[in-house]
């Protein structure tokens, strides 16, 4: 039962879920152990966390629930963010339990189904659950098919809610994608499936809708009247990691394009919602996403390319060729730039151009809106030699901020204009810290919010920009670029082409 004393707009206390559980599939994985199970303890030490809150890790693992609080252990005490309390974490350990078996173990998913039942009383958590996939796209089929066979997906059956966080990559192109939204649909009901992207819980993101609609000095610009160009920019320094099975098969494009930057790129173009609704927000990116209109010639207007060795940070990198796992004549791109454009109104005639990279000379996220030059400089051209285009940045990651680039005068006697920055940090402008995206994400699963989740419309039209895309690619070979620097010359030549260059980032 509710606070009969707490209005639904009352904010000042924090949203915390009902009892409940949080179930993880493949427990014993890089992102359970990195940001799952750190962010868990995270939101408990933060009193977020309801009482009777159960974790249940299932892995293939003959472990009794001692060893699977060791693994939490180190891993939440490694990937805190927030101070270690022993206090906080001995009241969350003691509510951890482990369930041993496989994907296809029809005995271990009864075994689970059969623990939720008994935590319904002992904890009472009315039924209340929370199945997060942190598994192989591949294994989403069976676990899903066994969630089925068991009830453990069946609202009425379980006496509480039963929810089901999926991960990225959704499906390989529009064709998985959509078998994949059909089944989850099936098996859950759409209203409860919440389909994850962890940049969406970034505070900056969220922040580009308060940007635009909370304020009224930047909204009247943002279209192609006084908009130029926009870049989307997501540079990596590191290579891939232990993740060359999937990466091979994948590549850039479906990595991170498809999801992580038309999100942004949605973010950016949209229309004002009529309310901070979740099905509000998504119907006006869906719009967006959906006047997406890819370069008519993809060899002209895309670059893909690959990363031959190098020095990145002054370390030595290897080539994307000599990484472990990957088959020595790959043609997976690390790398791809493309000039895209959204055919509506607001952005008519604008290029949005979104590039993303392995290798790099440093890590940043960004999305950089570079206005139109002024119509008229009544100054002497040597005076304004060193004044570009006005641009307003919104840096993603990793020093979260905001930067507004313009003219000013410089000191002196003489009338020379150069560009100058506001910097706006996070870090410094508020004393609390930004919560990880995963902690906001988690909390959100929970409590039942969907603002920050693509829908199944949302995926699928997203395939169908990258599908036509990886069509034109197929066959082709990547453009080498050496790592530790900003992608292949082509890159730069297919801004060029247009008089425009890429924003150092």
């Amino acid at each position: 039962m509710g606070n009969p004393l707490r209005t639904a707009q009352d904010r000042r206390l924090p949203r915390i879920p009902e009892p409940c559980a949080l179930v993880i599939f493949g427990v014993t994985g890089d992102l359970s152990r990195k940001k799952l199970i750190p962010a868990v303890y995270d939101l408990a030490n933060r009193g977020l966390l309801p009482p009777g809150f159960v974790v249940l890790g299932f892995a293939r693992r003959d472990w009794g629930d001692g060893d699977f609080e060791s693994l939490a252990y180190e891993a939440a005490k490694k990937g805190a963010r927030t101070p270690w309390r022993e206090d906080v974490w001995q009241r969350l350990a003691s509510q951890f339990q482990f369930v041993p078996g496989s994907f296809d173990d029809d005995a271990a998913f009864d075994h689970l189904a059969s623990t939720l039942d008994e935590l319904r009383e002992r904890n009472g958590i009315a039924g209340n659950a929370a199945f997060y996939f942190s598994i192989p796209p591949a294994a989403f089929p069976l676990v899903l098919n066994q969630l089925n066979r068991t009830g453990m997906a069946d609202n009425a059956k379980s006496g509480g809610w039963r929810r089901v966080v999926v991960e990225k990559p959704f499906g390989n192109d529009l064709k998985t994608a959509m078998a994949l939204n059909h089944l989850v649909d099936e098996v859950f009901t759409p209203a409860d499936v919440f389909r994850i992207d962890h940049y969406l819980g970034k505070e900056t993101v969220q922040n580009i809708l308060a940007l635009r609609f909370a304020n009224s000095l930047f909204e009247p610009v943002w279209n192609s009247k006084y908009v130029d160009s926009v870049q989307i920019t997501m540079a990596e320094d590191v290579g891939i990691g232990t993740r060359a099975a999937f990466y091979d098969s994948a590549g850039a494009a479906r990595d991170v394009l498809q999801n992580h930057l038309l999100q942004l790129l949605a973010l950016v173009g949209m229309e004002e919602p009529t309310s901070f609704d979740p099905n509000e927000i998504r119907a006006e990116k869906l719009k967006v996403l959906k006047a997406i209109s890819i370069p008519q010639d993809i060899a002209a207007g895309s670059v893909r390319g690959q990363y031959l060795q190098g020095w990145v940070a002054g370390e030595r990198a290897v080539g994307y060729l000599e990484e472990k796992g990957v088959p020595e004549n790959s043609t997976t791109e690390t790398y791809v730039a493309v000039r895209l454009g959204i055919q509506n109104r607001r952005w008519a005639g604008v290029p949005f151009f979104v590039r993303v990279g392995k290798r790099m000379p440093r890590r940043v996220t960004e999305i950089a809106i570079l206005f139109k030059r002024a119509p008229h400089l009544p100054f002497d051209p040597a005076d304004v030699e060193m004044l570009g285009n006005n641009q307003l940045v919104i840096r993603v990651q990793p020093d979260e901020g905001v930067v507004l680039k313009f003219g000013s005068k410089v000191p002196g006697t003489t009338m020379e204009v150069r560009d100058i920055a506001m910097d706006f940090q996070y870090g410094e402008a508020f004393t609390e810290s930004s919560p990880e995206a995963y902690e906001r994400l988690v909390l959100d699963v929970l409590v039942g919010d969907r603002t920050l989740f693509p829908d199944a419309a949302e995926v699928e039209q997203s395939w169908r920009v990258i599908d036509p895309l990886e069509e034109a690619w197929a066959g082709t070979e990547p453009e080498p670029y050496r790592a530790g620097e900003w992608g292949p010359r082509a890159s730069d030549e297919m801004l060029a082409r247009e008089g425009r260059s890429w924003r150092r980032a």
